[in-house]
């Protein structure tokens, strides 16, 4: 690490496994042959956040103090700037915005810059994420206004995908799962996705690009992309909030 380089405040713990394979993609994509070399994360790995999927639903949001608490002691830790691998958190993220006046970088316009660069010329894109998160609608959105169209799962798929993402959750990481997975994937391409976006960073934890006839993202290896070149201030840093 050299004296310019920023240090990187990580809203974690949801899950835990996913926010450990993420550092894990930061520390592969970072270019150091020595400890002092890497990129300073101050991690608050909280598995207590309340669940996402019942807040969406019910509209009772006990996530966003939460999330607002934890971004806090990450300012008070030293963060230059926030990130949060866990997509449906994403909803709630004005909560951490309105708690601190650092840059927080959002998952969702990562992704939809690397699907910009996978598809320069538009198309369709195959969106795997939570229930909560599909309802909501946020990918969708920013994926039209960036000029791609969605492809979703139908009901019966959707749930399907529910059922592997909370195997992955819990510690399952069968061969079967990641066939389910990649069943998946390959159902939303025959409908003519020209990407799959892996929008819950539990998914790639068992679904891999080589799986696949068209371009995959991962919302873990973007984020963590991202999070290396602005550390090391290879791209600039959005401006903070006043």
């Amino acid at each position: 690490m050299t004296d310019d380089e920023l240090t990187v405040g990580v809203l974690g713990g949801m899950g835990p496994e996913a926010t450990i394979d993420f550092m894990a993609e930061v520390l592969q994509l970072t270019d150091a042959d020595m400890d002092q070399g890497h990129i300073h994360l101050i991690v608050d790995q909280n598995p207590k956040v309340p669940n996402r999927q019942q807040a969406i639903r019910s509209g009772n949001d006990d996530v966003g103090p939460v999330l607002a608490a934890m971004a806090g002691r990450l300012e008070r830790a030293g963060a230059d700037f926030l990130v949060m691998p866990c997509n449906s958190a994403h909803v709630f993220e004005e909560s951490i915005r309105e708690a601190t006046s650092l840059p927080f970088i959002s998952i969702v316009d990562v992704c939809v810059c690397s699907l910009g660069q996978a598809c320069p010329d538009g198309g369709r894109i195959g969106l795997m994420a939570t229930d909560g998160l599909v309802e909501t609608g946020l990918y969708q959105r920013a994926l039209e206004k960036a000029g791609f169209d969605a492809v979703l799962p139908n009901v019966r798929e959707q749930a399907r995908l529910m059922t592997l993402i909370h195997r992955v959750k819990g510690g399952d990481k069968q061969p079967d799962v990641a066939r389910g997975m990649q069943e998946l994937a390959r159902v939303l391409v025959e409908r003519g996705a020209d990407a799959v976006l892996a929008a819950c960073t539990e998914i790639p934890l068992v679904l891999t690009a080589e799986q696949l006839a068209v371009p995959l993202v991962s919302s873990t290896e973007a984020l963590a992309r991202r999070t290396v070149a602005l550390a090391r201030r290879e791209r600039p840093l959005p401006a903070r909030r006043s």
